[in-house]
Order: C-alpha cells, then structure tokens, then sequence
C-alpha cells in the first residue's frame, strides 16, 4: 500500500446491523512525509468573459466588489485562473486595459494571483504581446504566469498544427515581456500526448512554470439522467480509479524529468455539471477527496471552474458545479465552496503517510483519510466518510497519531440530516458561509485527550471531519 494514498473501500455491509457504527483505525506516521502542497493550492477557474463587464457595464471582478473579496480571502482562494472556452470563442471580444486593471485591482485586494489567458484561436500576436507587456509592467506581483488557449486539441487536429498557432504568440510575448512565465498547453484530457511534447519543447527553456492540464472525472453533466445515479458515481470509489489512470498516462513522464504539473481546469461533469448532482452536498465530499488524492500525488494544485454560467462549447450554460453563484445580496456559497474551505484548513504544509484498516465486519467501508504536518508543527487529519446511502454508517474511528501529540479539536463538516442530495444548510464548524463572504471559524475541544498514542472520534455517514493536534 502507498504510504501517500489512503486505501479506498465500497461494498454492502451484509455482516453489520444497518446504520450501526463501523471500527476503523486510521494509523497516521508523521514520519513518512509525501509531497508538500502548495500555499496556493486549492484555486478556481473562470471564463475570460467574465472579466469583461456586463450588460449594464458592471465588471464582476473589482477592487469595489467586497462580497467576492471577502469570499475569495474566506475560502483561500490564491490562485485565479482566467482562460476558459471563451478565450478563444469568436463571439467573445478580447479584453482590453480596462478590462485588465478591474480584475489586477481585483486580485491586489483579495491576495490573490492570476493565470492569464491569452486567444490562440485565431489569435493576435501584436495584440497578446502589447497586452502582456502591459500587465508585466503594472501588474507583475500580482500575475502567476501567461497561457496562450484553452484546450486546443478540440479546433487543432495536430501538434504540429497547434505550434503553427502556439510559436507566433509566444515569440510575440517573449520579445515584449522577456522575463515572461508561462503554463499550459490547458488541454483536455485527451490531449495527453500533446502535453508532453509540450513538455519536452518548452519546458527546459526555463520559461514554464508548470504544465497545465484539466481533467473533469465525469464526462458530460448533460448525459446524467438520474441524480441518485450521478451522486452515487461521483461518490464511489470508482472515480479514484478514473484519477488513477489519468495520472498513470500524464504524470510518470514528467515526474521523471522533475517537471510540476497543475490542473488549471476541472470540477466533476463539463458543459456546467449535472443537475442536482453537482449542486449538492456531494460535490463536497467528492471536492475535498479530489482536492486531496492529486495533492498525494503530487499535483500543484487545481482550479476548479466557476461561475453563474459557463462556456459548454460554443453555448452558455448555468453553472451547477460553482463553488458560488451571485445572489442579490452577495454570493452564495454552494457545497463545494465548503469542501475548499475545510482543505485550505487542514492542508498547509505536507502530506504525511496515513492507513485505514476497517474492522473485519466493515472491511469495505467507503471512508477515506488524509493527514498533513502542518507548518505550524500541527498534525491535521482529514477523515471523509462517504457512506450515503441506506446501507450507510457510521465510522467509529480509532486515530493512532504516536506520543507526540497530547491535544486536540475538531471542525466537522455536514448537511442537514447528512442527506448528500442537500443543496442548501451546509455547515462547517456549525456555521455557514454568509452571502457577504463571512465565516465565522469554530473548533470543537476533543471529549479527552489523547491516550497512549490514540484519538476516539466518531465520523456520521456523508460527512467530514477535521481533527487538529498538537503537542504540549
């Protein structure tokens, strides 16, 4: 077994008493230290439309939008991707400088940093070039790196094809911005090999920060047809096999020429998600295990796509995998703003080794954990238990941590009656994310402490719990 990935376990539990807690003992060794995850880990992805004003010339993304500042700094959004379908969509004008300044002014006030995307198809070298130079010299602390597409493998049929398109733009930028950090190439996840020829031409130039992939594990979100169905997929462990061989056919290559990767797009379904499937308390727990399992495995980060509509090709379609939506009063936060928001908690510093072994009565629960060495020398173990359905229990939770540890607190994260179809009464800690962006931040003091090495804690079926130790 992997000491960085947790083992994963699905079936009727024929043997136990339904809704009966289940023994697991969860051994963590702080010892075994997996990849650091980075500060800006857990981003978001949207539309270039979306920097553009709308109809009635509002922009979204301002230095005097407070709600989505505050939103973004509650969650610990650090890494903004713009880009998107319709970077490259003809119906969609290009940005122009004050475009620019409303989403750099933006990001300077929620401390936050920007992948910027530039048009490929069809794209303007003379006018990509003029525009990076003009975020380099007044936006440079604020900016990641530069991406030139997005997905280019759907309009380009080669990789030779795509640098004919790529090579322009680039040199273009290069000349004007000569200090110039990119990421990419931001296909889908066909174009795999695409990636790495990407790799192997860019990369040892110096010039790519890391390669930029998306990946949506579900497929189309029109094709899911019954929700029960889709939350049910979206919570089995059938997906960690999905994750499995994506990274089987993009990562080895590159880990083994040391060369970092990202998903700068994805969320579970494209074209905007599934219908109640993506909008519910399962996009949560299905989030932070996602968040989690490419962070074993040694992912940058990941930008999950968002908005109030999304490019689903060529047509605009509602967003139901948003992490928040607007609302007249703000911005409402949705499941997966929550399963963000428990991450960015319990994931500053490195993965550590960490083993389930449920009872011989359970031995497929479907419960996963997670835990990271915090840089504050805290030790945050994440314990997802995704057991929803009628045959569903309870995780009776035996924690081996070592000696080193003598307290502790908890931050629980559910919906009401820990139904996964909820949509709305999502809590963490208690409360929930207001509309003006606000959270207040409670933790719950372990009913004893440690004793002899172990914790005892009890994780309902469709929830999460964080548990936060420390030493003396």
């Amino acid at each position: 077994m992997n000491n960085f990935i947790v083992s994963t376990l699905l079936v009727l539990l024929a043997t136990v008493p339904l809704s009966a807690a289940v023994p697991v003992t969860v051994a963590v060794n702080p010892n075994a230290l997996g990849p650091r995850i980075a500060d800006d880990y857990a981003g978001l992805s949207y539309e270039t439309k979306r920097e553009m004003p709308d109809a009635t010339g509002a922009y979204y993304f301002t230095p005097q939008n407070t709600p989505l500042i505050k939103m973004f700094q509650t969650l610990g959004i650090k890494n903004l991707r713009i880009g998107g379908n319709t970077v490259d969509s003809p119906k969609v004008s290009i940005p122009v400088q004050a475009d620019i300044d409303a989403l750099f002014q933006f990001a300077q006030a929620a401390n936050t940093k920007v992948i910027y995307s530039f048009r490929l198809n069809h794209g303007d070298p003379a006018g990509a070039s003029s525009q990076a130079k003009y975020i380099a010299d007044h936006y440079a602390a604020s900016l990641i790196c530069f991406s030139i597409g997005n997905e280019p493998d759907v309009y380009v049929h080669s990789y030779p094809g795509y640098l004919k398109m790529f090579q322009p733009i680039y040199d273009a930028i290069n000349q004007a911005v000569p200090n110039a950090i990119y990421c990419g190439p931001s296909l889908t996840s066909n174009g795999v090999p695409w990636a790495h020829d990407f790799a192997r031409d860019f990369y040892p130039g110096g010039k790519i920060l890391y390669i930029g992939q998306h990946q949506y594990a579900g497929g189309a979100g029109g094709k899911v047809k019954d929700p029960v169905t889709g939350r049910n997929l979206m919570l089995s462990p059938a997906w960690q096999t999905i994750y499995q061989t994506y990274y089987d056919k993009f990562v080895p290559p590159l880990k083994d020429a040391d060369i970092p990767y990202r998903l700068e797009e994805g969320n579970n379904f494209y074209n905007g998600g599934a219908k109640d499937v993506s909008d519910t308390f399962a996009s949560a727990i299905w989030g932070l295990d996602y968040l989690y399992w490419w962070a074993a495995h040694g992912s940058q980060g990941i930008n999950f796509h968002n908005g109030d509509e999304v490019a689903a090709g060529q047509q605009i379609a509602p967003c139901r995998y948003a992490s928040f939506t607007t609302v007249p009063d703000g911005y409402f936060a949705h499941p997966l703003a929550y399963a963000i928001k428990i991450f960015n908690l319990g994931s500053r510093g490195q993965i550590v080794g960490t083993t389930v072994t449920p009872d011989d009565d359970a031995k497929d629960l479907n419960f996963v954990a997670y835990a990271v060495l915090g840089t504050d020398k805290n030790l945050y173990v994440t314990l997802i238990n995704k057991e929803h359905n009628a045959a569903a229990h309870d995780a009776d939770v035996t924690l081996q941590i070592g000696s080193a540890y003598t307290r502790g607190q908890t931050i629980a994260l559910t919906a009401p009656n820990n139904d996964v179809a909820s949509k709305d009464g999502i809590t963490l800690g208690g409360n929930p994310i207001q509309h003006d962006g606000t959270w207040t931040e409670k933790w719950t003091d372990l009913p004893a402490p440690p004793t002899a090495g172990s914790v005892h804690v009890t994780i309902p079926a469709a929830s999460v719990l964080l548990v936060r130790l420390s030493g003396s």
